[in-house]
């Protein structure tokens, strides 16, 4: 049984493919490589001891994905391909309509000419939106408030329509929290390009002396500590929450929607903290003011990812924090 794996290179998709190995399945990983590198390719064929099939190709590029499936008996489908940064998706929402949405659906129109109908798909908590129900649950209202969540959301409603079409596919949607950490072996983590977006590698960065302070938006919330809460996930804990998923599209038709977080909040504060006593690193960081859209507190109901899929997190937040200081750590030394 053959996986393809789109986004294979990147911070979920090569977490994934590590567990996907180490669980015996054959892989072929597709990945256009613009906000990725060869370099977590390769490494996790090291950490594996496996080898599989790599090629460079944009989901755009529809000749060329025929051709994978042509040439490969794929089974199934982990879909992580697409452009993530909320920001730059506000400058530029056609680059990520483009790139997220018709990249979906052309996979889809692929998949379904060549009788592959099993999918798990990368969606989000920002499909969400400004949820104020806590905790956050499948059922909660969807609203989103951007374009890259606006893309995640199109896509659920597009495979949604697909299922309707033809009861034959078998679709998880899911929607991931507050990723963070990296593998144990410090091999792989997560490698923003410039500044990051996401407080974990940005805190990382500043305890390397790479950036000074970090930005803490907002001291003034209804929380214990007056900073946001956010649901931060192992990244391991999330790369096999795919492989529950993809047991469940295999031996099962429909599509459903499963949160994966932990259930349990962290504040801005709590996190230096818990990252400080990591690292041994004073992390320096300053008030600003808080960012438009940014709501108190957001975490998951994993309930139904548990009582469906039997999957739920294990590994703790001490544990992230130790493992993206690895990471970073061995990435100053010289990984890149």
């Amino acid at each position: 049984m053959a996986i393809l794996v789109t986004g294979g290179a990147g911070y979920i998709g090569s977490h994934t493919c590590v567990e996907l190995l180490n669980n015996d399945y054959d892989i072929v990983v597709l990945d256009k490589l613009s906000n990725s590198k060869i370099d977590s390719v390769n490494r996790v064929k090291e950490i594996t001891g496996k080898d599989f099939i790599f090629e460079q190709v944009d989901l755009l590029e529809k000749k060329k994905l025929e051709k994978i499936f042509t040439e490969q008996k794929i089974d199934a489908v982990v879909h992580f391909a697409g452009l993530k940064a909320v920001g730059e998706s506000v400058e530029k929402p056609l680059v990520y309509y483009r790139n997220n949405v018709i990249g979906a659906i052309v996979l889809c129109e692929v998949m379904k000419n060549f009788g592959v109908k099993k999918l798990v798909a990368s969606s989000s908590a920002t499909v969400y939106g400004t949820a104020e129900q806590m905790p956050i649950s499948e059922d909660t209202p969807l609203g989103v408030t951007n374009p890259y969540g606006r893309t995640k959301l199109m896509v659920e409603e597009i495979l949604r329509d697909l299922y309707v079409s033809d009861n034959a596919w078998s679709i998880a949607l899911l929607r991931y929290f507050n990723p963070a950490g990296a593998h144990e072996s410090g091999l792989i983590g997560e490698d923003p390009n410039g500044i990051p977006t996401n407080l974990i590698p940005y805190i990382t960065q500043v305890a390397i002396g790479k950036l000074k302070e970090v930005s803490i938006f907002g001291n003034d919330y209804p929380t214990k500590d007056g900073t946001g809460i956010r649901d931060y996930i192992h990244i391991t804990d999330l790369a096999k929450g795919h492989l529950k998923a993809l047991d469940k599209v295999i031996g099962s038709s429909g599509i459903e929607a499963y949160n994966l977080g932990t259930g349990k909040g962290y504040s801005v504060q709590e996190v230096i903290a818990a990252f400080e006593k990591a690292s041994g690193k004073k992390i320096p960081y300053k008030m600003v003011n808080r960012r438009p859209g940014d709501i108190a507190v957001s975490y998951a109901d994993p309930a139904k990812a548990k009582r469906e899929l039997g999957w739920e997190a294990e590994k703790d937040f001490d544990e992230m924090c130790r493992d993206a200081w690895k990471w970073q750590r061995n990435k100053m030394n010289g990984f890149y």
